[in-house]
């Protein structure tokens, strides 16, 4: 029967299986080939917060939704074209976000006995046989059975052989989609280099998928998807975390300083040390300290001692650090916290995106404590904004709070990398030894931005006092005399405040500059946001959207836009944080709309809720 290839513009993908499926390496597999192709994708990797979690169970279910185009798109996409179910758990938790329509690929050794009652199917109930997936194309292969048929000249056991079920799928959709499997090769041959039967045996059932579309009559159709009009350049597919990395790497090249990062692990943060820990070739030192507070103020005393000190952490390790940031204030020294927000509070929901430490970001320490705030929109607008949150810490002698989250951590997109000649300059000024000895060095005397001098330990004749009590004004003393109390609060303030000189004036991202609704955004709900506003406006709807990356201080022009709107609603995936802010710091009636369930908006959603204002 001869094989008909169709086009397509956008598609959708849903991997889900157990959590020893294999499925976040099948769908990161997938996301790179497509990267390699030159299309436009997004990605939403899914997973539970058990390091194994209990097989064939709703709760054990790991996922990834990947959405390849050949348009520019904004989301992984609100319900999927073709979902992979490898077993019956997989099928039940992920049917309902599946278009009607849509292809259901399924191992069916997932849907036994066994696997139906762990997936709380009653008695005697197969969604395969009982009818209720009409209306579905449902491709059904026996991927365990094939796999371990494919291995019978393999000396492996079968719970060896079976952890390949993984590469059979992936396989079988590059065949669909019509892809080269060189790069998952390599890959392959490089991960398993010093394993030949682990290399040889995912080799070998990779083959077998693609071989099973090539050669089974059932399959008529195969799909393929242009590329995507992207602008000019170089591109890569990248990960949050890794942009973070790449992001404080470039800015400590510019810089000239030392990265040190000391962090403590925690979901789904811990991947910035992974990628940092790799490139001791650019002078970087990483430490992986007891616990939270040790690696907080190591990163501490690394800026003290003229590096670029960077702590990375979650909300709950935040939290912990929240002492010893107060300390940072207080000796208005340069460090980057790297806040990857996930659900909460307490332990929460590990490895669940949601954006609810933005007031913890502004208020959570003790005392006035005022700190920059800067949020990144998507994986790869990481880089540039941990980039531009070294330069102000650096240049504001400041501690800097960058927020981003698991959403945008584990997410990834395609970047237009840049040249290190087109970076920003980070300039650093360390105090110089006076030309007189007799000269006495004053470590709070302020400069035109109200920022103090970096002053190396060990530099001859600067000698001073550092540590977490009041200093007097100018000589840095320890003082506890109230007007001056009193100043040096006002002053910390003020020096914050005073960033928004030197920091861009906010842009609207699309739509008119006056209209009916502004919907205002900070960090992953971008995505979203820009897909919903654009539909709007092809409508002819008198919506725009403004996104911010600078939270405190805000951008010297944002009350202005906030003005030019009728209405201005603020979707954020906690209890309304942001919102509170907008309505405290400009006095207007700013609408919130808020999600808490780990998961991120849909553009259907924001539809919707925008519409009430329109």
């Amino acid at each position: 029967m001869e094989t008909k290839e169709e086009v397509l513009h956008d598609v959708v993908i849903k991997f889900a299986g157990d959590s020893g499926d294999g499925m976040q390496l099948t769908g990161t597999q997938f996301t790179n080939n497509t990267a390699m192709l030159g299309l436009d994708l997004s990605t939403f990797p899914d997973f539970p917060a058990e390091i194994r979690a209990p097989q064939g169970t709703l709760p054990g279910v790991s996922g990834f939704q990947l959405r390849f185009s050949s348009d520019p798109i904004y989301t992984p996409g609100d319900a999927s074209d073709v979902l992979v179910a490898m077993n019956a758990a997989a099928l039940k938790t992920n049917l309902g976000n599946l278009k009607k329509g849509g292809k259901i690929i399924v191992n069916v050794d997932g849907f036994d006995t066994k696997n139906l009652r762990l997936a709380n199917y009653p008695d005697g109930v197969n969604p395969l046989e009982d009818g209720s997936l009409e209306g579905y194309e449902v491709i059904k292969i026996d991927v365990t059975k094939i796999t371990r048929e494919s291995l019978k000249d393999f000396e492996m056991s079968t719970k060896e052989k079976d952890r390949a079920k993984n590469m059979f799928v992936l396989g079988f959709l590059y065949w669909m989609y019509n892809r080269d499997m060189d790069n998952t090769i390599r890959f392959l041959k490089d991960k398993f280099s010093k394993k030949p039967d682990i290399m040889n045996s995912n080799i070998k059932v990779l083959q077998a998928g693609y071989n099973y579309g090539d050669t089974t009559e059932t399959f008529t159709s195969r799909y393929q998807v242009e590329k995507a009009k992207l602008p000019p350049g170089k591109y890569r597919s990248i990960m949050g975390n890794q942009a973070v990395a790449y992001g404080l790497l470039a800015a400590s090249q510019k810089s000239g300083l030392q990265l040190f990062l000391g962090s403590y692990p925690i979901t789904p943060a811990s991947d910035i040390l992974h990628e940092l820990s790799r490139y001791k070739n650019f002078g970087v030192k990483t430490f992986q300290a007891e616990d939270e507070i040790a690696a907080v103020t190591s990163a501490i005393g690394a800026s003290y001692g003229g590096s670029l000190g960077v702590t990375t952490s979650s909300g709950p390790g935040i939290a912990l650090k929240g002492e010893a940031l107060g300390l940072a204030v207080m000796l208005e020294i340069p460090l980057v916290i790297c806040n990857i927000q996930r659900g909460g509070p307490s332990t929460g929901l590990p490895t669940k995106t949601e954006q609810s430490d933005l007031l913890q970001a502004y208020y959570g320490r003790n005392g006035e404590c005022p700190m920059p705030v800067i949020a990144a929109a998507t994986p790869s607008d990481c880089f540039e904004t941990v980039y531009e949150a070294v330069r102000i810490s650096v240049q504001h002698m400041t501690p800097v709070m960058f927020l981003s989250d698991g959403y945008i951590a584990n997410g990834a997109e395609p970047w237009r990398y840049p040249q290190s000649k087109d970076l920003p300059e980070i300039k650093v000024n360390f105090k110089a030894a006076p030309e007189n000895p007799e000269d006495t060095f004053h470590p709070y005397e302020r400069d035109e931005k109200l920022v103090r001098p970096w002053a190396i330990p060990g530099t001859p004749n600067l000698e001073h006092r550092v540590g977490g009590l009041e200093k007097e004004n100018i000589t840095g003393n320890v003082s506890y005399d109230p007007a001056n109390h009193e100043l040096m609060v006002k002053l910390r303030q003020a020096k914050v405040d005073k960033i928004a000189d030197y920091i861009p004036e906010q842009k609207l991202d699309i739509g008119p500059e006056k209209g009916k609704v502004l919907v205002l955004g900070w960090g992953s709900t971008y995505g979203a946001i820009k897909s919903a506003v654009t539909e709007l406006l092809r409508e002819g709807k008198l919506v725009s959207h403004a996104h911010l990356r600078y939270i405190r201080p805000f951008p010297k022009n944002l009350g202005a836009i906030l003005k030019n709107f009728d209405h201005v609603l603020v979707p954020e995936l906690n209890n309304g944080q942001l919102v509170r802010i907008i309505r405290d710091e400009f006095l207007i009636d700013a609408k919130g709309y808020h999600k808490i369930m780990g998961v991120p908006f849909t553009k259907h959603e924001l539809l919707e809720e925008i519409g009430k204002y329109l």
